[in-house]
């Protein structure tokens, strides 16, 4: 079996004249690394496919959805992503201008739908996150950073939304000692009414190199887990997340 790999960027111009005599200008995108297995080692054609762009988004897609938070936004592979879209739309518009064969639009049209999928469904599932713990997520420093400009104000207007519905449907008929959309009474100390990711849920991971990592937290037994390249474990995903944001290790 073959298979390969593409990565694009911009080129001037280019003319490609095909057996037929058609010649078709290329102004938008162009090939830059292509190979197939067959011609290198399968160590060299694994990292780099691993390390494309199409690859990396998937990557993000699958760790956005195994993981119980929102993790940090990928701006500028998504921004990437969508730079690279736009050029391909509009080659493949300039290929069924100019006539090229039904079939080699059909393939270039599927990888496109792929990517587009991909880019989609990796910022609807953040965006489902942020709708789940938006109280959490505006309250939380950290958990605020991980999100893009736009995810701000979507958040923002979220729980504005959110409370001036509860005030005007529900709380407003509540004694005023129930009235926070926050907390369970005034004399909460804490805000036990906003929903929180619960971080020891067990996750699916894969090392993509080794690490070691601490089964525990501090103060609890002291357990190390040595993870080698393509080691699979069922973990708490509290265990495994610096690993995670840092790439060593893949949620599947």
């Amino acid at each position: 079996m073959f298979l390969f790999t593409a990565r694009f960027s911009l080129t001037a111009s280019e003319t490609e004249t095909f057996s037929d005599g058609l010649s078709v200008e290329r102004k938008r995108v162009k090939p830059i690394l292509m190979a197939s297995n067959s011609d290198m080692g399968s160590a060299d054609f694994e990292s780099l496919s691993s390390t494309s762009d199409v690859e990396l988004l998937k990557r993000a897609w699958r760790n956005e959805k195994a993981a119980p938070e929102i993790l940090p936004y990928e701006g500028d592979l998504v921004e990437r992503a969508k730079g690279q879209i736009e050029l391909v739309e509009g080659n493949i518009e300039d290929y069924v201008e100019n006539g090229m064969d039904p079939l080699v639009v059909s393939l270039y049209q599927m990888d496109l739908d792929r990517t587009q999928f991909l880019l989609r469904s990796y910022l609807r599932v953040r965006l489902l996150k942020i709708e789940k713990f938006m109280f959490h997520t505006l309250k939380s420093e950290e958990a605020e950073s991980r999100l893009s400009e736009q995810e701000k104000v979507f958040a923002t207007k979220c729980v504005a939304d959110l409370a001036k519905h509860f005030e005007e449907s529900v709380l407003i008929k509540l004694r005023e000692s129930y009235r926070s959309v926050l907390k369970q009474s005034l004399i909460s100390e804490e805000d036990d009414m906003v929903p929180e990711p619960h971080l020891d849920t067990f996750v699916v991971s894969r090392s993509n190199s080794h690490v070691t990592l601490n089964l525990y937290e501090e103060g609890e037994s002291h357990q190390i887990v040595e993870m080698y390249r393509g080691d699979v474990y069922f973990i708490r995903y509290k265990v495994a997340k610096g690993a995670i944001e840092s790439g060593k290790v893949d949620l599947i």
